[in-house]
């Protein structure tokens, strides 16, 4: 099922504002570091327990959020984004084509790491875009 979410980013401190929004919200809180994934390898040192991803959920709510740890510099209005988990590869493709149109692509449609298809981008309203897609296990 197609889902749109908030998607948080943080100045260094994901883990503990996440954690604070778990005791608030209660859930499931799953937090995935620099650490240990292949983005260690284009990161400082020091941004090794970064958060490079956190889902909380709880029932039909989910937040997820990360660190800055992109080259981008960290501005409060550029740390929400709007995250469309989508239900098919037509449907990312679709959605894509669509509203990135006359936009700024940040990082194109690709099959990250995790493996699913994922890109994101600024619309032609400044509003900031992360698609995602993943595939079914075989």
């Amino acid at each position: 099922m197609t889902q749109i979410n908030v998607y948080l980013t943080f100045d260094g401190n994901c883990r503990e504002a996440m954690n604070f929004y778990k005791e608030c919200l209660g859930g499931d809180l799953h937090l995935m570091t620099v650490g240990g994934s292949p983005a260690e390898a284009h990161c400082a040192p020091e941004m090794k327990d970064y958060i490079m991803h956190a889902t909380l959920t709880n029932g039909g709510l989910v937040l997820m959020a990360s660190d800055n740890i992109g080259s981008r510099k960290f501005l409060l209005g550029n740390d929400v984004s709007l995250s469309l988990n989508c239900s098919s590869e037509e449907e990312i493709n679709t959605f894509w084509a669509k509203l990135s149109e006359g936009g700024e692509i940040q990082q194109p449609l690709q099959v990250m790491f995790w493996g699913a298809t994922f890109g994101m981008f600024k619309d032609r309203f400044g509003k900031r875009w992360m698609l995602n897609y993943d595939k079914p296990a075989k």
